[in-house]
This record gives structure tokens, sequence and C-alpha cells, in this order.
């Protein structure tokens, strides 16, 4: 199956993340929305795989993406999983989208392959429209 998928992230508090060749960040607390696609027909690359490795624990897997440096800091928390199964690439269209009612977002991250600003944004608190 193909698709997008968007990982709702916790952090609890701030915390200094190292994130390959975006240096160190300060991850604000909040509500981080990571948006992501997996294109491929089979293995690795299918969405439910995709987010299968998202979710394994760090020591299982190797650090490949922006989000791969998030989610192997202790203090991140996946609290929600959302798929969109689809032919078509959506995620930056969703990216941008959620961009906009955001309260910030983390400059290039996950979006090294595209033009968009970010593929992480940040929100300081939830609302029920997210759920």
């Amino acid at each position: 199956m193909k698709g997008t998928y968007i990982l709702i992230i916790f952090i609890p508090e701030d915390v200094k993340i190292s994130v390959g060749s975006l240096g160190i960040i300060l991850f604000k607390r909040g509500y981080y929305f990571y948006v992501g696609s997996a294109m491929g027909v089979s293995g690795s690359a299918t969405l439910i795989n995709r987010v299968k490795r998202h979710v394994s624990p760090p020591e299982k897997k190797k650090v490949h993406w922006h989000i791969d440096y998030l989610l192997h800091n202790e203090k991140s928390q996946i609290i929600k999983i959302n798929l969109i199964p689809n032919s078509q690439k959506m995620e930056c269209i969703i990216a941008q989208e959620l961009r906009g009612i955001s309260d910030g977002f983390v400059g290039g991250f996950g979006a090294s392959d595209c033009n968009c600003a970010s593929h992480l944004l940040y929100f300081k608190n939830l609302t029920n429209q997210f759920w």
C-alpha cells in the first residue's frame, strides 16, 4: 500500500537534538507533526512498513532520515499515527496546509528532497480539531 502518514510526536520538555546535516536543533515542549510518504509497492517502502520502522526501537534501525534523529531521543513520544492511503504523493500538500495553522516549523526538516520549508510542524498545544 502506498500513501502519506502523519506522526504526532509529543516532547514533554525543551530538548536539544543533533539532527544530521541540520545541526543541533532546540525542540520546544509541545507537539510535532511529521508528514512523510511511502510510495513503494513492496518491502520497506510501503506505507505500513515505513511506519513500522518509525515505531520500532532505536537499536533496531539505522539512523537514516531526519525523523530518525528526533525519534531516537528518549524525550520523543509518538502519540498518534494517521495513515492516508493514496497512490499520489501528498506529503508536501499536507505539510503546507498544516504549516498554515501551526505555531511554527523546523526549517528544512524532512524536506531535503523537495522545495518545502519543512515537513515537521510545531504546535504548542493540541485542540479537538486534531482528534
